[in-house]
């Protein structure tokens, strides 16, 4: 396993895409792109995505999931026993509610997989750094999904998908992965579902032999969160129970007006720290991040403290995401350095 330095620098997952992936995304749709096409694009932008990290100095790389559409959408194409439904709102600005549903009609599969194995593969073979893989959680691929088929409640529907994302994420650990994050943005906002929504997270990957993360925000489409209250007190109390070693929060775009609470931050999981605002159009300075990083090591020690943006980039112009990811790397290097001479002196 590649050595990480004290206060890791990392990403959450998506990268910012560049123009010509918006344009070929439109080529695809006319249907104007054969099979060999989207594999060069794919492993273009893939390898884009990897140098821009490299570029920036950051520790721990993830594939850019530059082949995603709009966070999970894309997944829908591979699972059978669905059909897509008519959004329910049209008109005006895209947001939660102009989302494509989905009717679930028959017992729900993914044969070819979700395509996250070929997405890691692709980018271990284009990179020698370390490798973060990023699977959406099971609750998470359920919000888009109405009840309908086989399925007249959660539960069985919620056992269904996590079957998928355990064989997903078994598939990764053959490939080579060991380090896999479980996206699961609105775990804190399941005030009364969130001990079931930690159980199908639990039993997603149980038996995955790496090191696993889980990500919690509060949505981030088109910009927005999903929520006005955005806090993470339903988070609490069951973070004794996630069978993770790293829970990834969001920092930046909230603020650290509640990060005295972190002193309660169980002492064997890392937290892995927004501290750049994927919202924000301006890209922070290094000493914008080193501020936001020096609050949190009031709460928490520094060997478990991981650094990233508060979420994925892909809504962010590529041009910004360069700006903010050096800002990461210097806000991280920044502090490392006032800690070896905190302990040179000590």
């Amino acid at each position: 396993m590649i050595a990480t330095p004290l206060l890791p620098t990392s990403v959450v997952g998506s990268h910012g895409l560049p123009g010509w992936v918006w344009l070929a995304r439109e080529a695809m749709a006319a249907g104007r792109l054969g099979a060999l096409d989207l594999r060069e694009l794919t492993e273009d932008a893939t390898q884009l995505a990897l140098l821009d990290q490299e570029r920036a100095g950051v520790d721990v790389l993830t594939t850019g999931e530059m082949g995603r559409v709009r966070f999970i959408i894309g997944f829908y194409d591979r699972l059978t026993g669905i059909r897509a439904l008519e959004a329910t709102r049209k008109l005006g600005q895209p947001l939660w509610d102009t989302n494509t549903p989905f009717e679930v009609i028959e017992k729900i599969g993914a044969p070819q997989g979700l395509g996250i194995v070929d997405e890691f593969r692709l980018a271990r073979s284009l990179t020698g750094k370390r490798l973060k893989a990023t699977v959406p959680g099971p609750s998470t691929l359920m919000v888009p999904l109405k009840l309908g088929g086989a399925y007249r409640d959660e539960t069985t529907l919620l056992a269904d998908l996590v079957t998928l994302v355990n064989a997903e994420c078994r598939a990764l650990v053959a490939a080579g992965a060991d380090f896999i994050q479980i996206d699961e943005p609105h775990h804190g906002m399941y005030a009364g579902r969130v001990h079931d929504v930690t159980r199908g997270l639990n039993a997603a990957v149980a038996g995955i032999d790496a090191k696993i993360a889980v990500h919690v925000c509060f949505g981030n489409l088109y910009g927005r969160p999903f929520s006005a209250v955005r806090d993470y007190r339903n988070l609490f109390p069951v973070l004794g129970e996630l069978a993770a070693s790293q829970v990834v929060l969001e920092f930046a775009n909230r603020g650290l007006e509640d990060a005295a609470r972190f002193k309660e931050w169980p002492p064997h999981l890392e937290l892995g720290a927004g501290v750049v605002d994927v919202k924000a159009f301006k890209a922070e300075t290094a000493e914008d991040v080193a501020a936001r990083i020096r609050a949190l090591l009031g709460c928490v020690p520094a060997d478990k403290l991981w650094l990233n943006p508060d979420c994925g980039f892909w809504e962010t112009p590529r041009w910004i995401v360069k700006q903010k990811l050096a800002a990461l790397v210097g806000g991280a290097q920044i502090v490392r350095r006032e800690l070896g001479a905190r302990d040179a002196r000590t």
